[in-house]
Order: structure tokens, then C-alpha cells, then sequence
């Protein structure tokens, strides 16, 4: 939606002010401020994985810049549960202010601990249960159990003098849940009956119909692939997904296979999840991937990263030749992982170059070998009955999920003007039990590129499309006081064209337009640059239809 607002006003005593920063429209990157009487509590800090128009960014971050100048009002950072959507971001903001409590369950907080190590940041973790209150200022806050894809997610409820919100984080209402931990269904009702005033819920699956199906009908399907395997096993799964890994793990131990974790996060998770009781594995299935090669290929299983195509993961460096285990005919690979949107064109081609080595690949599309951790929308139906809330703020989505879960809300008697639709950056104050939108903040990306924080810009971005995509020509010319030619001009190029002799019908042309400028008394050698950039362009768009970065330099000899 463009849509422009305008700054919200000072805020007034008691009145709960919301900033989303990260997380609407879009699926990723999710953080959000709450504000009351001058503090601030942030939920969630994560990240977001580039698009293929974002070339040489590495993740992308919320944009900090309503937080830098407000560093000392917060009071704590609460993380729902240990995805990298919602806790990847924190050792950056944390490098803005290192003493911020961290709150969240155990897991999650092991594993935000082991990633800010790597940053060498010593974090103030207070890790918290379902039932647990803590007060932090004026946020009285209560954590319920939610079931997702990971184990340990909370949603968090927090009671204000501008009422009470509750938001889910990530959750599902599977009823038959791996690690026996349900939605606290019954704390959602003593909510309701108590009164609130705000729901933020989860909208990734409010376009899909009925109810998310049960992770435990994913096991079965595995042992069943893992089973009809004559060679090799590799399963692609995100490096947090333990429920996953425990399934693997107890399939490949029914059919006699060892299990090899391949990738650094994948290991690092996994290990802190074996510490802590989450991921149970039976003794001897679990073997280091330096001893892989030691195992007949019928009795191993790869458990890896890169389900989602991610250029330097494992499986996509499998897929194109450069990792060192080379897979081929009577190899199965399987995605356990849905599509996140606008990563499909780079999961097909790891699947097309899968299968071309000979692989077979097993995705979802194919086979039930993965269901959403996302509640679908007969789940929030049962929320929105449960709960009946006053306002509405679907957060966690594309702009059309967001849509879909604010009409389910309003078919269960939430009026349509209570459902709040926003955007990352746009405002939302809560007061006298009516949350409505009072304006906007300056946001956009903050891009991790290398060492770099959020100094890359759409123009640079621009430029590396342009360089990917249509290459480079550099023009390198001498001219004397009178501005004739008297080295050159030499053409070089890249990713445009191999052979010099391609160049051999516009070097006249520009030794021409040279002249012709020389003769209208030009001399500047910034002009005289610019006389080249718009022959050569000219020139190659028309025989070539290319549009590469052309930089020409000139030299007074």
C-alpha cells in the first residue's frame, strides 16, 4: 500500500505506543517496539534472507534508526522462540547497547548465547517459562506456551495501563505435537475471560484453509525414502529445526543408517540442542561428517542446510560441484522445508542441478516430508473465538496474509474498524481500549554486506545488478592539450564480451566524437568522459541491446 503518513504525536502518559520495524508484509525480519510512558520493550529481533536483487548482501536487518537516539529507554529484548526470523538480528542491535536484558525460554536463549559469542558480546539473559511473570517498568509480563516448529516458543502477554496485549509469536495448534507441548489453549481463555485488548497473531497460514497437518505424520514418510534408498541420504532442513532433526534421526536408526550433521550452524544447533534435552539420539547413530567416508553409502544419512537454496549453503554448494561430497545416481535428497517467498527460483535450480547430478530430490511438492509451523486459518478461527479480543494487528506476514487473517478476525465479530492493517514503520497507539494507526517512522533495510551495517543503498544494489547482469566496459584514452587522441582509447570488459575485436567498429566512433567535442573548444576531461560514456552506450545498446556499467577515464598527456 503507498500510503503516506505523517510523524505521530508526542506520545501521551499511558498510552501504549506500537512500531513495528520489521516483520509486516513481509515473511522475516520481524521486531517490534512497545512504547509507554518514555521506556521501551522490543519483542523479537531477526533477519531476513536477500532476494536475488540484493546481490552480495549477506542478511538483511529492522531498520535500528528509531531505537539509535533511544538506546537507554529500553528495557528488555523478548524473544519468542530461537529462529533466525526473530533472534538473528540481536547481536547487531546489541552492539548498539550490550547490557539489554535478553528474555525468552531456554533453547532460545542458548541459542542467541552461542551467536553473540561469535560476536564476543556477553549478553544479560533471564530465561523464563510458560506462567512466569516478570515486570519490566510498566509491562507486566506473562509467557505462554505456544507450539511451533522449534522447540521452547512463548508467546508473551503484556499488561500495561493502556491494556493488555498478546502477542504469539510463531505458532501452530498441532494436537499431537513431537515433544508433547501444546498452544495453552486454557491460558488463552482465562486471557479472553480476563479481556484483551490487542491480539498480534502469527498470519503466515491465515490464507490457508483448515488446519495445519500434524508433524508426526512426517516420520513414517521419512523412514519410508530413507528405507527405499539404495545409496546416500541427505535431508535439507533449516539449522533450528529440531522436531525435523529428531525425525530423521529416529528414521535413519529404524533402517540402520548412521547420521552426519554437515554445516556450522546446523552442528552448533544441534549440540546445544543435545545438551539440553531437546534432541534425543540414540547411541552410535550420530557420527562426525570428517568420518563420513568410513560408512557404506546405504548406511548414512547427511543432515544439512540450505533448504532454501541459500548460495553458499551446503546443498547448494552439493548441487553445483563444490562441496566434497559428490552426489549421483541412487542419492535421495530431501527438502524438509516449505518455500519461503522469494526464494522459489533459487530452490528449483538447486533442484534442476540435483537432478541432473542423477539425485532423486523429494520436496514437499512431491511428498508429505514437511508441514508449516504456521497456525492455518481454522486455527485462528479457534484463537479469535477463544480469545475476543477488542482490537486486531495481524503481524508475521506478506501483505495478503495479513489481509486474509485481519477478514477471519472480522468474521468471528471483531468490527472491521478495530482490525489494524499496517505497514513496517506505520504506528499504532493504544489507548481507552481502541488501537488505531496515528502515523508513521522513518524505515526501511538495514543490509549486512561483509563487515558492513546498513551502509549499502538501492543505488549500489542497482549497480550490482547491472554488473551481474550486463557487465562492465572500462575506457582508457590519452589526449593532448587540444583534446585529440593520442593513446587509445583502449577497451577493456567484463561478463560482456571475451574478444577485443568486438570493440573495433566504436573505437573510430569514439575517436570521432573525441574530435568533434575538441573542435567545439571542449577540454574538460570530465566532459570529455562524458562523451564517451554516451557514445559507447549509445553504440552498444543499439548493437548489442546490453546496458553495462561503462567507465570511461581520460588522461591529459
Amino acid at each position: 500500500m503507498v500510503q503516506t503518513l505523517p510523524q505521530p504525536a508526542q506520545l501521551r502518559p499511558d498510552v501504549l505506543r506500537i512500531i513495528p520495524l520489521g516483520g509486516i508484509g513481509e515473511i522475516g525480519r520481524n521486531m517490534t517496539v512497545f512504547e509507554i510512558n518514555g521506556k521501551l520493550l522490543i519483542v523479537d529481533c531477526g533477519v531476513l534472507f536477500p532476494e536475488e536483487h540484493q546481490p552480495g548482501v549477506d542478511v538483511i536487518l529492522p531498520d535500528f534508526g528509531y531505537l539509535r537516539d533511544r538506546m537507554d529507554d529500553v528495557l528488555g529484548i523478548v524473544l519468542t522462540h530461537g529462529h533466525e526470523d526473530h533472534i538473528g538480528g540481536v547481536p547487531y542491535l546489541l552492539q548498539l547497547r550490550q547490557d539489554i536484558p535478553l528474555l525468552g525460554s531456554g533453547l532460545t536463549l542458548a541459542l542467541v548465547e552461542a551467536k553473540l559469542k561469535e560476536h564476543r558480546i556477553q549478553p544479560y539473559s533471564l530465561v523464563v517459562r510458560e506462567g512466569q511473570r516478570e515486570k519490566l517498568g510498566d509491562f507486566d509480563l506473562e509467557f505462554v506456551a505456544v507450539n511451533h516448529s522449534i522447540p521452547d516458543a512463548l508467546a508473551v502477554l503484556m499488561r500495561t495501563p493502556a491494556g493488555s496485549v498478546l502477542h504469539t509469536g510463531d505458532f501452530k495448534m498441532d494436537q499431537l505435537p513431537l515433544d508433547g507441548r501444546l498452544t495453552d489453549l486454557r491460558a488463552f481463555a482465562r486471557i479472553g475471560e480476563e479481556g484483551l485488548d490487542l491480539f498480534m497473531s502469527d498470519s503466515t497460514n491465515a490464507d490457508v484453509p483448515g488446519f495445519t497437518p500434524l508433524e508426526k505424520d512426517i516420520g513414517p514418510v521419512l523412514e519410508n525414502i530413507i528405507a527405499r534408498t539404495r545409496r546416500r541420504v541427505i535431508v535439507a532442513s533449516f539449522s533450528s529445526h529440531v522436531h525435523r532433526v529428531q525425525q530423521v534421526v529416529d528414521a535413519a536408526a529404524a533402517n540402520g543408517r548412521k547420521v552426519a550433521l554437515v554445516g556450522r550452524s546446523m552442528v552448533r544447533n544441534m549440540q546445544i540442542a543435545s545438551e539440553m534435552g531437546y534432541l534425543k539420539v540414540p547411541e552410535g547413530i550420530l557420527i562426525d561428517a570428517k568420518h563420513a567416508t568410513d560408512i557404506p553409502e546405504h548406511e548414512l544419512v547427511y543432515m544439512c542446510t540450505g533448504s532454501q537454496g541459500e548460495p553458499m549453503a551446503v546443498l547448494a554448494r552439493m548441487a553445483n560441484l563444490e562441496h566434497e561430497i559428490e552426489l549421483g545416481e541412487g542419492d535421495t535428497v530431501i527438502l524438509a522445508s516449505s518455500l519461503i517467498p522469494g526464494n522459489e527460483n533459487a530452490v528449483y535450480r538447486v533442484i534442476d542441478s540435483l537432478t541432473k547430478l542423477g539425485a532423486n530430490v523429494v520436496h514437499k511438492g512431491n511428498a508429505k516430508v514437511h508441514v508449516s509451523g504456521h497456525a492455518a486459518a481454522g486455527e485462528l478461527l479457534y484463537c479469535y473465538n477463544i480469545l475476543k479480543p477488542k482490537n486486531v494487528m495481524p503481524v508475521h506476514g506478506e501483505y495478503r496474509h495479513l489481509i486474509a487473517n485481519g477478514k477471519l478476525a472480522e468474521q468471528t465479530g471483531v468490527p472491521r474498524e478495530r482490525i489494524v492493517i499496517g505497514e513496517d514503520g506505520w504506528v499504532t497507539d493504544l489507548v481507552d481500549g481502541r488501537a488505531e494507526i496515528v502515523g508513521a517512522v522513518e524505515c526501511g533495510l538495514l543490509f549486512v554486506d561483509g563487515r558492513t551495517v546498513g551502509k549499502i543503498t538501492e543505488e549500489d544494489l542497482k549497480d550490482r545488478r547491472v554488473l551481474a547482469e550486463e557487465g562492465f566496459i572500462s575506457i582508457f584514452c590519452v589526449v593532448d592539450q587540444n583534446g585529440r587522441v593520442t593513446v587509445g582509447p583502449e577497451i577493456r570488459a567484463r561478463a560482456f564480451a571475451e574478444e577485443d575485436h568486438v570493440f573495433d567498429d566504436v573505437r573510430p566512433l569514439i575517436e570521432r566524437a573525441l574530435a568533434e567535442a575538441a573542435g567545439e573548444g571542449v577540454t574538460d576531461t570530465y566532459a570529455l568522459q562524458q562523451v564517451i560514456r554516451r557514445t559507447i552506450g549509445t553504440w552498444v545498446n543499439r548493437a548489442h541491446r546490453r546496458r553495462p556499467m561503462i567507465i570511461p577515464v581520460v588522461v591529459r598527456g
